[in-house]
């Protein structure tokens, strides 16, 4: 995905896709040129999404661009409740539900809930108790709740006692504004909701990161993530599991581009072949046992030029101001919000808070501090321990270490 500027001419980039292909994507130059020689025939074009062969053609369909009316990355959330103009609201509007419908955004089931319960008044209308129940909306389930993270095998065999996504969608639709409300205003609804959610209004890369050794299976290799870089700062999201693994404003974070091709001083890039994708390190604040240390996460992309170039521009932008107090990230609060009781009576037990809640848990980060001029890495702790000892870990906030971060990008940063 490639947001084009007012320079840009769509049919000229069309001509050089398969260069862009080479560059930023993962794909081999034989499929790549295949792919292009096919849609030079005048084969079918379809992208990814398209139409499907038939059994008597083998070839792949060619990896056709498509050009989209999207909103503008470096447009500010605050001046999109300021539009006037329907049209304008109900193109953001849009926009919102298909990325909450594609499963980008992380969402909570109750929110999703207030989501589509507005999404039903603009599209039903206001409620009426006797004609709209769930059965009448649960085949609208679909196109008016986001999917949800895959079942795990527990729950397939245990009985919850929270209503199911029809009853939720009913009760946000009977609660959603009535006759009076113009559509302007449902619309504004809709997108303030949306500002909240992690990954609203950035650009989206595909990537991967290093999965946490041990365990009963010692599992490790890489885990496909998805990358938000917007004017706030740097999201990770697992697009599996649909919940938050990472995030961090830009006062909170360091960068720094490795591997990239025809990068000074890079010995993968010069060549122009290196043997693996990109790297984009991030350096960031955390906790080891208490003690503050500089973690370094790194992650793997043939995108992460285009990462490092929209970091860049967002801090010239004003990205880098910290946060005022109404325009605090999730996280911190999150943070500031007290947990429910595990105990407390009526209240269902909960392995995991809210998906919007990084979970620093899955990370496989390089920890380490400052020890006089030297930098001295701090081992990872054993699993054992970590299991019992780690308890509410996973979510710690990015507290500013005495004497300042060093290490990988602080200059960028």
């Amino acid at each position: 995905e490639v947001q084009l500027k007012p320079r840009h001419r769509p049919l000229r980039l069309v001509r050089h896709w398969p260069e862009l292909l080479l560059r930023f994507s993962l794909g081999s130059p034989a499929a790549i040129a295949q792919g292009e020689g096919r849609g030079a025939r005048g084969g079918p074009v379809g992208g990814r999404e398209g139409p499907l062969e038939g059994p008597t053609d083998p070839l792949p369909p060619p990896d056709e661009p498509c050009l989209q009316l999207r909103r503008n990355v470096f447009f500010p959330k605050s001046r999109e409740l300021e539009l006037q103009e329907e049209e304008l609201l109900r193109l953001l509007y849009e926009e919102a539900r298909e990325q909450l419908r594609g499963g980008r955004y992380p969402v909570d089931p109750p929110e999703a809930a207030e989501l589509g319960g507005l999404s039903c008044r603009l599209r039903l209308g206001p409620f009426e108790p006797g004609r709209h129940t769930e059965l009448s909306l649960r085949p609208l389930l679909g196109e008016l709740l986001p999917p949800g993270p895959p079942a795990r095998w527990g729950a397939l065999f245990r009985r919850s006692r929270e209503p199911g996504p029809a009853q939720r969608l009913l009760e946000a639709f009977a609660r959603a504004p009535g006759p009076e409300a113009p559509p302007a205003g449902l619309y504004r609804d809709f997108l303030r909701r949306c500002h909240a959610l992690p990954g609203y209004g950035c650009a989206f890369f595909p990537g991967a990161i290093e999965r946490p050794s041990g365990g009963l299976l010692g599992r490790g290799g890489l885990r496909p993530v998805s990358v938000a870089v917007g004017l706030e700062g740097v999201t990770i999201i697992d697009p599996r599991q649909k919940h938050v693994l990472l995030s961090l404003t830009y006062p909170e974070l360091c960068w720094e581009l490795v591997g990239a091709v025809g990068q000074d001083g890079d010995p993968a890039g010069q060549d122009g072949d290196p043997t693996e994708p990109p790297q984009l390190w991030l350096e960031f604040d955390g906790d080891h046992e208490g003690a503050p240390v500089n973690r370094l996460l790194r992650v793997f992309s043939p995108q992460a030029e285009l990462m490092s170039a929209l970091i860049e521009c967002c801090i010239e932008l004003g990205g880098a101001a910290p946060p005022t107090e109404d325009q605090a990230p999730p996280s911190a609060a999150a943070e500031a919000t007290p947990p429910e009781p595990a105990g407390a009576r009526g209240a269902p037990l909960r392995r995991q808070q809210s998906v919007t809640r990084p979970r620093l848990q899955r990370l496989a980060t390089i920890d380490y501090v400052r020890d006089g001029q030297e930098l001295r890495r701090v081992k990872p702790p054993r699993r054992s321990v970590s299991f019992f000892s780690r308890g509410g870990a996973g979510g710690g906030s990015y507290s500013p270490v005495a004497g300042g971060t060093g290490g990988a990008g602080s200059e960028q940063g």
